[in-house]
């Protein structure tokens, strides 16, 4: 999928900052908010999943955010990597749970749920790893990290791919992002991650709920997290996962997570938050 002209930046007084949007998103919106008010669900997490399935069969897009020479909030309903797809899912289920239709609330909330302390200030605002996404999450009230209820195990392990693979990020070749996401990794640094094994997850899976937010964490040098998704209980009684998955949409997994995990090369567990 090609990011053209068809962008357009509108300025959101409320957010003070610049919304890139393609104007066929804000009429996706108002379409999703439509039929999502006929959404009957017995916890937030159930909202989750039925939000989440609204999104099948959306085509997967890689680097959604990547846009423009400056970081704007991008708000993008046609196309969506892992993460932008459980933000999206999460805001529209916020704003079921609050009662509001609105556009810019919908907006803000994305930039609340993106943004290092809701707020957008550069690229390196953007909680770029899943780790830091999930911690400032819990602060801010969407999430919690329940992987050490689960049996979760502590890792010590450096965050700095980014940092050590300049080339492959292009707002890194500004050094001031650069030497900014340089300070956020030494900060990284000194955090432990949790992490439910592998091959434990099986073993514990009813104590995962429907719409628990799952982060696959990796082996992978300086990377804490590959993928995520939201968690889905079949009618098997298993929890599968429902993501978008870099083989071409939104979809849920056949198999179930423990499963589908064992096939996954570097992969050693899940980190599990619970939407609040």
């Amino acid at each position: 999928m090609k990011y053209n002209a068809l962008f357009l930046v509108f300025l959101c007084a409320s957010l003070s900052a610049q919304i890139t949007c393609n104007p066929k998103d804000r009429l996706l919106f108002q379409q999703k908010i439509e039929a999502l008010e006929q959404v009957k669900a017995h916890s937030f997490g159930d909202t989750l999943v039925q939000v989440g399935k609204t999104f099948l069969g959306t085509p997967y897009v890689e680097k959604t955010l990547e846009i423009g020479d400056t970081e704007t909030l991008v708000i993008n309903l046609r196309g969506l990597d892992c993460t932008t797809y459980v933000e999206n899912v999460l805001a529209f289920s916020t704003l079921l749970r609050d009662g509001n239709t609105d556009f810019d609330a919908f907006a803000e909330t994305l930039k609340t749920i993106r943004y290092r302390n809701a707020t957008l200030n550069g690229y390196s605002s953007r909680l770029h790893y899943f780790t830091e996404w999930i911690r400032n999450n819990n602060e801010k009230g969407f999430v919690k990290d329940i992987s050490a209820d689960l049996g979760g195990v502590e890792l010590q392990k450096p965050i700095n791919f980014m940092g050590t693979h300049r080339e492959l990020y292009p707002f890194l070749k500004d050094d001031d992002n650069y030497q900014k996401i340089l300070e956020t990794e030494k900060a990284l640094a000194k955090q432990t991650l949790c992490i439910l094994p592998q091959d434990q997850i099986k073993a514990v899976e009813e104590k995962i709920n429907n719409g628990d937010i799952i982060a696959l964490a990796t082996s992978i040098k300086g990377l804490d997290v590959t993928h995520t998704g939201v968690a889905i209980r079949r009618p098997n009684g298993r929890i599968h996962l429902l993501h978008a998955s870099s083989s071409g949409q939104v979809t849920i997994t056949e198999e179930p997570l423990a499963d589908y995990l064992k096939k996954i090369k570097n992969n050693i567990g899940i980190i599990v938050a619970r939407p609040l």
